[in-house]
């Protein structure tokens, strides 16, 4: 059995990082050219900036390494997932007193 077999997969793309600190929006995006990404893969952003002065934004080209996941860790990141949000089916919303 080759161990290729269990060898991540990463690919070098080009991406684009959207930086925004306004009274409008405060977001940070990234988005790759032409490549999907799914559960448990792993983006690394390469020389893109960390932060913002109030009231800019800023559109930068850099690169960026993705990671594919496994069958294995697909698996886990989407079983997580799965038990993570039925955590959130356990919230009460009542007023904290038993009848």
């Amino acid at each position: 059995m080759s161990l290729m077999r269990f060898a991540a997969r990463r690919v070098e793309v080009r991406c684009i990082v959207d930086l925004e600190q306004t009274t409008e929006s405060l977001h940070a995006y990234v988005e790759l050219d032409g490549v999907e990404v799914g559960p448990g893969d792993e983006v690394i952003v390469h020389d893109a900036p960390t932060q913002v002065e109030f009231g800019d934004r800023r559109v930068v080209r850099c690169c960026a390494t993705i990671v594919y996941a496994g069958w294995l860790q697909n698996l886990q990141a989407r079983l997580a997932g799965y038990f993570e949000l039925t955590e959130l089916y356990e919230v009460s919303f009542s007023d904290g007193r038993v009848s």
